[in-house]
Parts: C-alpha cells; sequence; structure tokens
C-alpha cells in the first residue's frame, strides 16, 4: 500500500504509556535471555520443519516413556515446547510490529530530509541577497561536506 504523507504525533504521555507497556510485556516474560554471537552460533535453531519434529517426538516420548531413561523429564519437555510455540506466535506478532514501526521511521524520516533540503535549497539562495544567512547555509551545508570530500574511485576495466 503506498503511503500519503504521514502526520502523527505522539505526547509525552503516549510515549510513557508505549514505555509502561513495553516495561509489562518484559515483566511478563520474566525468563527472557541473551546470548551472545557465539552462543546463538551453537544453538539448534528450531523453524517450522523442526517445530513438526519437536511435536513428534513428544508424541513418541509420551507414548513409549518406557525406552527413555528415567532421568529424562517428559513434562519439562512439552513445558519447552508449548513455551517455544508461544514465543514463535508473539515473535511473529512483535516484528509485524517492529516492521511498521521502521517502514513509518523510514517514511517520516524521508519526509523531514526531503523538506529539510527544500529549507537548505531556500537557505543557499536567499544568503546571496540577505544578510546573515551566509553562516547558516554553511552550517546547513556541513551536512553534506563529509560526502564531496571522499575521493571518487575510478571505474574499473574489468
Amino acid at each position: 500500500m503506498a503511503y500519503q504523507n504521514i502526520t502523527g504525533s505522539l505526547s509525552p504521555e503516549d510515549m510513557q504509556q508505549i514505555k509502561a507497556a513495553l516495561q509489562t510485556i518484559q515483566k511478563k516474560l520474566p525468563f527472557l535471555i541473551t546470548l551472545s554471537t557465539e552462543e546463538r552460533r551453537k544453538l539448534f535453531k528450531m523453524g517450522d520443519k523442526s517445530l513438526a519434529f519437536v511435536n513428534n517426538s513428544i508424541t513418541a516420548a509420551q507414548s513409549n516413556p518406557d525406552i527413555l531413561p528415567a532421568s529424562f523429564d517428559i513434562q519439562e519437555f512439552v513445558r519447552d515446547y508449548q513455551l517455544a510455540a508461544t514465543l514463535t506466535e508473539l515473535l511473529i506478532a512483535l516484528r509485524q510490529l517492529s516492521e511498521q514501526v521502521d517502514d513509518t521511521l523510514l517514511a517520516v524520516g524521508s519526509e523531514a530530509i526531503s523538506s529539510s533540503l527544500t529549507v537548505y535549497d531556500y537557505v543557499k539562495t536567499a544568503a546571496k541577497k540577505t544578510p546573515g544567512l551566509k553562516s547558516l547555509a554553511e552550517q546547513l551545508g556541513d551536512r553534506f561536506k563529509a560526502i564531496r570530500s571522499k575521493p571518487v574511485k575510478p571505474a574499473s576495466d574489468s
């Protein structure tokens, strides 16, 4: 869906309520952890196919508990699966929200930059005839200095 110019705002009270809601979500998930990159790399990843495999394994374990060692906790296995399924559902909803926030930020940021470029063009033009605007034009132009100062690589023949 193409979007129109975004007009919206969040009051400080709205932001406070949103942050409080996020804190409530975190409090409802006290078991959440943070893994290092190395820890993430070493762990099995459970996608859709693995979810079905685990579900079938639970059925096998519950139907044949005598083939498992006594130390194997079938109920903990079931709880892990149920939590994984629930967190998967939650993650999908959070990703959708995150994508919407990200897309909206990208669009509204683009709108702001576009308007800023328009203002900059007018300030540059007006600075030629209006006293006191030259330093403002230079200040606004600082945003582009790093871009212009980068050497341009020549095109390769290969």
